[in-house]
């Protein structure tokens, strides 16, 4: 890892992680590593996992880099009444408001993000917690 970003073997690492945790819960997942800027450096789906996880696996690591926060944090800031309400509808239709994004944290400093889909959204978070528990 730079001091600014993910490298490719350790975001290889973090993507093992989360899917060990998947099948420790016997769940399927797509698990995904985003860089300082929102760009993929690593991504993997389990077999049999559902076919929009790539998509939102991506997605959840983008939307937890470009807002400093756990996915999980902004459905409840995004939802009526909060103050980031309709957040979803910005970032072209990239923002995820559901759990399963986390950024990764290195000195204070946000150098990428982590990302699960698949399961429920609880399983998600889980597993998403894994891979950042591994890059601790």
């Amino acid at each position: 890892m730079t001091s600014s970003s993910v490298d490719l073997t350790t975001a290889q690492r973090l993507v093992a992680a989360a899917h060990a945790e998947a099948q420790r819960r016997a769940v399927t997942v797509s698990a995904a590593v985003v860089d300082s800027g929102g760009h993929l450096v690593a991504f993997a789906r389990m077999d049999g996992a559902e076919i929009a996880g790539p998509v939102l696996a991506v997605d959840k690591a983008y939307t937890a880099v470009a807002n400093s926060t756990a996915t999980a944090e902004l459905g409840v800031l995004a939802a009526p009444g909060g103050e980031l309400f309709g957040l979803q509808a910005n970032g072209g239709g990239r923002f995820v408001i559901f759990g399963g994004g986390i950024p990764l944290r290195a000195g204070g400093v946000i150098v990428g993000g982590v990302g699960v889909s698949g399961a429920s959204a609880a399983d998600d978070v889980a597993c998403a917690e894994a891979a950042v528990a591994a890059f601790g």
